[in-house]
């Protein structure tokens, strides 16, 4: 049980040389928070990466027509949706090893990049239970429109999920307290 206190923080993935206002409940605050935390704030550079990494399973998956991969594609979000970049092979690589490479980290709010993980895993999961029991032409269509949406992020910037997680603040079905930052979230210049 000692080893699992041992969980690194959210934040911990951010390059240490920021400070961040602390948004990982430290490790008295409870086991549970400590180990589902998401960093807030999140390296931008590194979610590109991440959405980079996912552009290109996604379209090996679509031109292979592996539906393993999918599964894989999916495990991945689950994984980064749960645990932030402590987990996922492909947030790993992009925290620890892409990302460092670009410069300096632009600091974003977390909480649109956890929604846009969570759009990731109805998105991936659903496609691959499609591609199971075989729909395969709508699992496939659900496969390219996450390719779009990751491909979108990673070449240009633009986190769908992160736009409608703005909308939904400002419309209220998100709490403004969640990330009082987030309700400006607009087509902002890269």
């Amino acid at each position: 049980m000692s080893q699992l206190a041992d969980i690194p923080a959210a934040t911990e993935f951010i390059q240490p040389e920021f400070t961040v206002q602390e948004s990982v409940p430290p490790a008295e605050a409870g086991l549970l928070k400590r180990i589902f935390a998401f960093p807030n704030p999140v390296n931008e550079y590194a979610a590109r990466c991440t959405a980079g990494l996912v552009v290109v399973m996604a379209l090996v998956a679509i031109l292979t027509q592996w539906e393993w991969l999918v599964g894989i594609i999916a495990a991945g979000f689950i994984l980064r949706l749960a645990f932030g970049p402590r987990i996922s092979p492909a947030a790993l690589l992009s925290v620890k090893v892409l990302a460092p490479r670009l410069g300096q980290p632009k600091l974003v709010p977390g909480p649109p990049k956890r929604f846009a993980q969570g759009i990731g895993v109805v998105m991936s999961v659903t496609a691959f239970i499609l591609l199971l029991v075989n729909v395969p032409l709508a699992g496939w269509a659900l496969m390219a429109l996450l390719l779009v949406a990751a491909s979108l992020e990673s070449f240009i910037g633009l986190c769908l999920g992160c736009i409608l997680f703005g909308v939904l603040v400002r419309r209220g079905l998100i709490p403004a307290g969640i990330c009082d930052e987030c309700a400006n979230v607009n087509f902002r210049s890269r």
